[in-house]
């Protein structure tokens, strides 16, 4: 699956793995993020911590009347403010993902699947 893009030179077909890679870059550099997470949530409770090649399984990405939603799976580091890292995190993502892709962005939710303590 892909978005299409039509401008006045042609078109433009944008992979939403390239995408999801995009937005998953943009997460980690996000402050109080420790890293992102999986979609699901491995054996008792505790989240899967991605490496720099896999972040594209901790963002799913959702056309929608032809708007699109990102889902977000990060974790945070132990002693910030959750919900100012999560608000950073929605303005970050929305606003580098339009600047970059000339997309809108209806929806970007962000769901904390752990907190990590950064000794």
């Amino acid at each position: 699956m892909s978005v299409t893009k039509n401008t006045q030179y042609g078109s433009i077909n944008i992979s939403i793995d390239a995408i999801a890679t995009l937005a998953g870059g943009l997460v980690s550099e996000c402050y109080g993020v420790v890293g992102m997470a999986s979609q699901k949530i491995v054996k008792d409770g505790i989240a899967e911590l991605l490496k720099k090649e896999n972040y594209a399984r901790g963002v799913k990405v959702r056309e929608n009347d032809g708007q699109l939603e990102l889902d977000l799976y990060i974790i945070v580091s132990h002693g910030i403010r959750i919900s100012q890292v999560v608000n950073e995190v929605q303005k970050k993502v929305k606003y580098m993902m339009e600047k970059s892709l000339d997309l809108d962005f209806n929806v970007i939710n962000v769901y904390v699947q752990g907190v990590k303590s950064m000794k």
